[in-house]
C-alpha cells in the first residue's frame, strides 16, 4: 500500500520556489512507520525514494503533521502536531523531521488525544472550511484543553469569520 495522499496539496509545485521554506520529511513503511500530512498546502515536494519524500510550505502555512510508529508489541508512538511554518528571522520550535522547526499551535500523543483532534478536523472540514484556513488561536485551545483534561470547544463558522475579519483590519 502507498502512502495516503496529502490532504490540501493538490498546488504542489514540480521545483523548488525561492525563500526560506520550512521542510517536513515523510517517511512511509507499512505497519512501522508511517508519517503524512493530514492538512496543509505544501509548495514543493521532493521525492527521495519510494518510501520518504520531503514537502515544504512557505511562511505563514498552518498544517497538521501526523507521526505513527509500532514495533512487534504495538504501538509505540502516536502522535499529532499542528504547525505554523515560520518566516527567516522569526522564532521556533524545532520536531523530529522538521526542519527547521515551526510555530507549534497543537501538540498532542497518545491514541485517544490524536483520534479526538482528528475528528474535531473532520468537523471543521464538514463545515466546508479549511482546516489550514482556521483560526491558529483554536488550535491553540483545542491543545491547552487536551493539556488540561477538557474537551475543547467545537470550531464554528461564526468563530471562522471572525478570524478572517481581524486578519482583514490587521495591518
Amino acid at each position: 500500500m502507498s502512502a495516503p495522499a496529502i490532504h490540501g496539496a493538490a498546488g504542489v509545485r514540480p521545483s523548488s520556489p525561492p525563500g526560506r521554506l520550512t521542510e517536513v520529511e515523510l517517511v512511509w513503511r507499512e505497519k512501522q512507520i508511517e508519517h503524512w500530512i493530514r492538512f496543509g498546502h505544501a509548495v514543493h515536494e521532493q521525492i527521495l525514494d519510494r518510501r520518504r519524500r520531503v514537502l515544504s510550505f512557505p511562511a505563514g502555512a498552518v498544517f497538521a503533521f501526523v507521526r505513527w510508529a509500532s514495533n512487534g508489541f504495538g504501538t509505540v508512538v502516536s502522535r499529532i502536531d499542528i504547525l505554523r511554518a515560520v518566516s527567516a528571522g522569526d522564532g521556533y520550535q524545532t520536531l523530529p523531521s522538521v526542519r527547521p522547526g515551526g510555530e507549534i499551535l497543537l501538540q498532542t500523543s497518545g491514541w485517544p488525544s490524536v483520534e479526538q483532534v482528528l475528528l474535531l478536523i473532520d468537523a471543521i472540514e464538514a463545515l466546508d472550511i479549511d482546516p489550514a484556513e482556521a483560526a491558529p488561536d483554536y488550535w491553540r485551545h483545542v491543545h491547552n484543553r487536551l493539556a488540561a483534561g477538557d474537551a475543547p470547544r467545537s470550531y464554528s463558522r461564526q468563530q471562522h469569520r471572525a478570524w478572517h475579519l481581524r486578519q482583514r483590519a490587521e495591518p
